[in-house]
């Protein structure tokens, strides 16, 4: 399985990381994880593209993940695709519906399938998929993807970092996780580069390695620092994410 990152940054601009949005390619399936704005993009940069992503699987609801959903449904009308998949948390329906409703000429375009999830185990788009629900402002899945039966990658989405949540990816060979901001600021909703170490040192999980993503610019020139934090409770491999950047989960 590779996993690249799309997407890195947020809801707040920097100019250097598109919205949050995930790649996975495996043999011949592929899946997109969350659609934020500049994602379409940098899809469009992959070898698969836009054009062989059928499936999209959503986190939440926030704009920053949901941005270029519509953006990514006319350039697969566009370029002649017959369908698109939009899976996500309860919700996800009512808000494809909405959106339509404002942008109607799209509707109908596609063949557009809807279906809703929750904190349970299922396929798509050939990965096996397992969910979890985060610590977060909105409702909100954790995923844990694996390929036939090969390692698992999970991505915590948008959420505080507790034990429950590195319990569903110990074992994981890759591990993206949200680290927003540096540890001067006070924030709920997301973890802290001190409240992520302490978590992960204190679970006790075995994962391979840690992608911290999710960034605001807040983080941007404290990279070392935020590290630094991190390892002072944990000793494991952990990196910032990065915009464009292929992970091989192995």
């Amino acid at each position: 399985m590779r996993v690249t990152f799309l997407g890195t940054g947020a809801a707040m601009p920097s100019g250097r990381r598109s919205q949050t949005g995930l790649l996975l390619d495996a043999d011949d399936d592929s899946l997109l994880v969350d659609c934020g704005s500049g994602v379409l993009n940098a899809l469009a940069r992959t070898e698969t593209g836009y054009e062989g992503v059928s499936t999209v699987l959503l986190t939440h609801h926030h704009l920053d993940h949901v941005a270029d959903l519509l953006p990514l449904v006319k350039a697969r009308w566009l370029a002649g695709a017959e369908h698109l998949e939009i899976v996500g948390p309860q919700g996800t329906k009512e808000l494809i519906d909405g959106l339509l409703d404002v942008h109607e000429y799209l509707d109908g375009r596609i063949d557009l399938r809807v279906r809703e999830v929750v904190a349970e185990s299922f396929s798509l788009a050939g990965f096996d998929v397992d969910a979890r629900e985060t610590r977060h402002s909105m409702y909100c899945l954790a995923y844990r993807f694996t390929h036939d039966d090969g390692p698992a990658f999970t991505f915590s989405a948008d959420s505080e970092a507790f034990t429950n949540l590195m319990n569903f990816a110990d074992g994981s060979a890759v591990l993206a996780h949200d680290c927003s901001f540096p540890d001067d600021v006070d924030v709920s909703n997301h973890p802290t580069p001190n409240q992520l170490g302490e978590t992960l040192a204190g679970s006790g999980v075995e994962v391979g390695r840690v992608y911290l993503t999710h960034l605001y610019p807040h983080t941007e020139g404290r990279h070392e620092e935020m590290l630094e934090s991190i390892g002072a409770h944990y000793e494991g491999d952990v990196r910032f994410a990065r915009d464009g950047l292929a992970v091989e989960v192995e």
